[in-house]
């Protein structure tokens, strides 16, 4: 049977899982395998693993525990191992590599940002703004709502200009908190977010960067912001080098458990 990887952290965490389960139905029991300083959170690999909602939640969940009490290193999803002694054989050849990276994210943790606009407020913005958009909306409306060329200009008109203020407020929100967080990863483009951006922060920064977060959406009531943290550093674990075939893969994040099946 296939080993399931969660996470790497050094081997004295004070709060290495015992009883928390983890991915399968029912719940596979966690083992801590140890190798040189080093301890890779793992299970049995049940068959047919899928990204569905469940697994992805038990997945986090363990993270979530350890991470709690100190660093962890977390896998994507899906990370698998042929067995126990891979895993303990990536620990002994990438020692340094993950030391490095656990002394590098000690103390801190990802909050992840998404950002979309409420419709109606940034039409509104839109129209404040652009006196030519106002000014053809209101000839159109004298007009009885103008011809079907007139309708066509300023429909173009309004997405242009929508996504002029897209770009404008993905730029904003990135820049409003990034003084706050040790560093910044832009996320892939995803499908009604205008920006998707994961902060590294500090701990004891924790407060800073959410007053910041606050004074973002007080200053922007066009957006509708989603904050999603405290986790574990997700975005700023550099892997390495590539893993062999088959070896600690992943398929997919713990974020993404909104968007799949039950």
């Amino acid at each position: 049977m296939s080993t399931y990887v969660y996470g790497i952290t050094a081997s004295s965490h004070p709060s290495l899982p015992s009883a928390v389960g983890g991915v399968g139905d029912p719940p596979s029991p966690i083992r801590v395998l140890k190798e040189g300083g080093l301890a890779a959170l793992v299970s049995d690999a049940p068959e047919g693993l899928r990204p569905k909602r469940r697994e992805l939640l038990a997945h986090s969940n363990v993270l979530a525990e350890v991470g709690a009490g100190g660093c962890v290193l977390p896998m994507r999803f899906g990370s698998l191992a042929p067995d126990d002694d891979t895993v303990t054989g990536v620990l002994a050849e990438r020692a340094e590599h993950y030391k490095e990276r656990l002394a590098a994210l000690d103390g801190k943790v990802e909050y992840n940002i998404k950002a979309s606009h409420a419709e109606e407020a940034v039409l509104h913005r839109v129209l404040s703004e652009n006196p030519e958009i106002r000014a053809i909306t209101e000839a159109n409306r004298q007009a009885g709502g103008g011809t079907y060329e007139e309708r066509l200009r300023l429909g173009e008109m309004v997405v242009a200009a929508v996504k002029a203020q897209e770009a404008e407020d993905a730029t904003d929100v990135q820049h409003t908190l990034e003084p706050a967080a040790d560093a910044v990863s832009v996320g892939p483009d995803s499908s009604g977010w205008l920006a998707n951006v994961s902060f590294l922060v500090d701990r004891e920064g924790v407060e800073t960067f959410l007053t910041a977060v606050e004074q973002l959406r007080k200053g922007h009531p066009h957006l509708d912001l989603r904050v999603n943290g405290p986790l574990p550093p997700y975005s700023f674990v550099d892997p390495g080098p590539a893993e062999p075939a088959g070896t600690m893969t992943g398929v997919a994040s713990p974020e993404t458990a909104e968007s799949v099946e039950e």
